[in-house]
């Protein structure tokens, strides 16, 4: 019992990661119908940044500085890919997947192309007999409040609901005066920020490479796509149970097939969309 107990924490602690990271993409897509492809990217950024920051900075110090240069990354990116007019979604996803690429070259000249880490929140707390690393704790403790603060963001101050508006109508959204070449920008620095948060929390269990965003962005995307991109409450769900499940997968399989556990959920629930819409369509006799 006590070590099913710490499979769930643990992966409740990196599922919460992936829902951060899926969180988002969902950011964006709302508002600019774009996949962001660099969305893992910001969150190797952020962790590398923080492995050179804390040299020199104190921890919380550091971390908050990494976000900042993933946000800031965030917004450098939805400026070239969606900041001229006129640029479709799907030219904006490509630009978005050759920036990705683009951030491999960087961040390699920059860090080189071994693993890094650092130290987390310390210790370990007895939770019913099962011995949990206090930094599991610690990225349930912060992304939980995260995502309270981004639904109180979107239905309770202006710019939030500007964003919606933009999500729900965009013509309508220009018609009474809001940018909204402008709000998608500033999506991508939200999504940019979400991401960068997933990097330094998870970096001090998890080591991160330079193409570590590449399972970043597939288990993202995993929790991203239970709520068909629009909806973070069902993404942060979608993110928890992956987690848990590749935890248990770990911890009593093999550990060698996690990824597939994310490429299968996505495929079962894009068949399971895909015979669900015809079945709605249907007009009752």
């Amino acid at each position: 019992m006590s070590e099913l107990l710490g499979y769930l924490i643990t992966g409740l602690a990196v599922g919460c990661g992936f829902a951060l990271v899926g969180s988002g993409l969902v950011a964006i897509f709302r508002v600019t119908r774009v996949v962001n492809f660099a969305q893992g990217s910001f969150a190797v950024l952020a962790a590398m940044s923080a492995s050179s920051l804390l040299t020199t900075l104190p921890h919380g110090l550091a971390e908050l500085t990494a976000v900042a240069i993933a946000a800031g990354a965030g917004l450098l990116v939805g400026l070239i890919a969606i900041g001229k007019p006129g640029t479709t979604p799907q030219a904006s996803l490509i630009v978005t997947l050759g920036l990705g690429v683009f951030a491999y070259a960087v961040e390699v000249l920059i860090w080189g192309d071994q693993p890094r880490s650092f130290a987390g929140l310390p210790g370990a707390v007895e939770l019913l007999g099962a011995r949990v690393q206090t930094h599991y704790l610690l990225i349930i403790g912060v992304t939980l409040p995260v995502f309270a603060g981004m639904a109180v963001f979107f239905t309770r101050t202006d710019l939030g609901k500007a964003l919606t508006a933009c999500a729900s109508n965009p013509y309508a959204a220009r018609v009474v005066g809001i940018d909204v070449t402008r709000m998608g920008v500033l999506t991508f620095g939200i999504g940019g920020a979400l991401g960068g948060l997933a990097g330094v929390l998870v970096t001090p269990v998890q080591q991160i490479s330079f193409d570590a965003d590449v399972t970043l962005a597939i288990n993202g995307f995993a929790a991203a796509i239970l709520g068909g991109l629009t909806r973070p409450a069902v993404t942060l769900l979608g993110g928890l149970l992956l987690g848990v499940a590749q935890a248990l997968v770990a911890g009593y399989g093999n550990a060698a097939h996690q990824a597939e556990i994310a490429l299968g959920l996505m495929l079962a629930v894009m068949i399971w969309r895909a015979v669900r819409r015809p079945a709605q369509l249907e007009e009752p006799v």
